[in-house]
């Protein structure tokens, strides 16, 4: 422990365990602590059942009708992958794709005046739809087609509309495009949470619904991809490439104290010795006097023994709740998965309603989402602080990874990595960066 590090990084959450792979490939030496004993941080999935139990306070123990409490791997966060997104481009980079599995999402839904709509993503979709009438078809496919052709280094593409100076709001009013398209093409296919984006340039808006149509083309039901075993799998994949390249893991290792010296970081205490570092990376449990709350997010984790009601009983799918159909300023959304991803016992699903706390009463805010789950066999609530650091590190050289958000897939959280590592290193992120060196020093056999 007595030894000098280039980078030493607390906690083992997704965002931890991703730059501490990069700086390990990169050639850093690494020391990654967590003070729990298990791998995931804010974003473990926790086996078995009867552990969730515990963690949630229910002093009873799970019923038989639950199956063996081993079968259960339940995600505390719940995201999907976007096919086509930067995590998954992070996993095939350092081929961390070789210690996972994963399962096409099996529909993506979006819920208006009280029902759910596949969500219409494809030309073909869009006209057998029935979210819209016929001459409003036309008019969205007229768009979707101006979407897929738009280059922003051609202006050629750009019929009329400055990518960095006309609002999306100005967008939809040139295709005369109605409020109920407008609110799936913002939330369901741009996937934002708020309407905040109509009065920002559209540039933005229509890079991310690019995204979501180039993810839905590479398998076809769903832009998403879910990893068997859960998502506690993520950490571990790039905790393990860290270890190849030299990395030290230590779990269950308490922190007393950052060591500071002249307003910088210097290394870390943990039970009576000082492992010395140049840089520290952690999650903002482990600082809380360097960062500062930013709101709270709601996660109802409920456990069912159905499909959701009109899915095609889908074995996994989300559900976007647009703020407007619910009178809100933030999405409701809902990620379900089941048995067929090795997350609970056979014949369950778990669905995860989560959204951005705004009342005094965040189980009422939700409650939209989970009258779509009924009947609920179990219901976990869990109600976070989210957390962002108050400086950007450049002095202390202590960088904070922010809270993981409602959003439900991870493309905010690549940002804040990439933006951790520009902060760290000076350097634009690049994934090439992330290549695994041809013979790795601590190579393993190709498999």
């Amino acid at each position: 422990m007595d030894e000098e590090y280039d980078v030493i990084v607390l906690g083992t959450g997704l965002t931890e365990c991703i730059l501490s792979g990069i700086m390990s490939v990169n050639g850093k030496k690494v020391l990654h602590m967590d003070r729990n004993p298990y791998y995931g941080g804010e974003s473990s999935s926790i086996t078995p059942l009867e552990e969730l139990y515990k963690r949630f306070g229910i002093s009873d123990s799970p019923p038989e009708s639950m199956g063996r409490g081993r079968d259960w791997n339940v995600d505390l966060i719940p995201k999907f992958l976007m096919a086509n997104g930067q995590l998954v481009k992070m996993l095939l980079y350092t081929e961390v794709t070789r210690y996972l599995d994963f399962k096409v999402v099996e529909g993506s839904f979006v819920y208006k005046g009280g029902k759910i709509y596949k969500v219409p993503s494809t030309e073909t979709e869009a006209l057998a739809s029935n979210l819209m009438g016929m001459f409003e078809k036309r008019r969205f496919r007229k768009f979707l087609v101006f979407v897929a052709n738009f280059d922003e280094n051609d202006p050629k593409t750009f019929e009329g509309v400055d990518p960095k100076l006309t609002t999306m709001g100005e967008v939809y009013k040139k295709f005369d495009l109605g409020q109920d398209v407008i609110d799936f093409t913002g939330h369901a296919l741009a996937l934002y949470r708020t309407d905040d984006y109509l009065e920002q340039p559209c540039l933005e808006t229509i890079n991310r619904i690019k995204l979501y149509s180039e993810s839905l083309a590479r398998y076809g039901k769903s832009p998403y991809l879910y990893p068997l075993y859960g998502l506690g799998e993520l950490p571990q994949g790039f905790a393990r490439l860290s270890a190849i390249y030299g990395g030290t893991y230590m779990l269950n290792k308490p922190v007393d104290e950052i060591v500071m010296e002249g307003g910088h970081v210097v290394g870390v205490k943990s039970e009576g010795e000082v492992a010395r570092c140049k840089q520290l990376i952690c999650d903002p449990s482990y600082i809380p006097d360097r960062v500062h709350k930013v709101g709270q997010v709601i996660r109802v984790i409920c456990v069912l023994s159905h499909p959701i009601k009109n899915t095609n009983d889908a074995n996994s799918c989300q559900i976007i709740i647009p703020q407007n159909q619910v009178n809100r300023k933030s999405d409701i959304y809902v990620c379900m998965i089941s048995y067929a991803h090795n997350v609970a016992a056979q014949g369950k699903y778990i669905a995860i309603a989560s959204t951005t706390v705004e009342t005094s009463d965040p189980e009422a805010e939700i409650e939209p989402a989970l009258e779509l789950l009924e009947p609920i066999d179990q219901k976990f609530v869990a109600i976070s602080d989210m957390y962002e650091p108050t400086d950007d590190g450049t002095e202390s050289q202590v960088f904070a990874s922010r809270s993981y958000d409602a959003t439900t897939h991870f493309e905010t959280t690549c940002n804040d990595i990439k933006d951790i590592y520009k902060r760290m290193t000076g350097s634009d992120f690049d994934f090439e960066n992330m290549k695994r060196k041809q013979n790795d020093v601590f190579g393993e056999d190709e498999q």
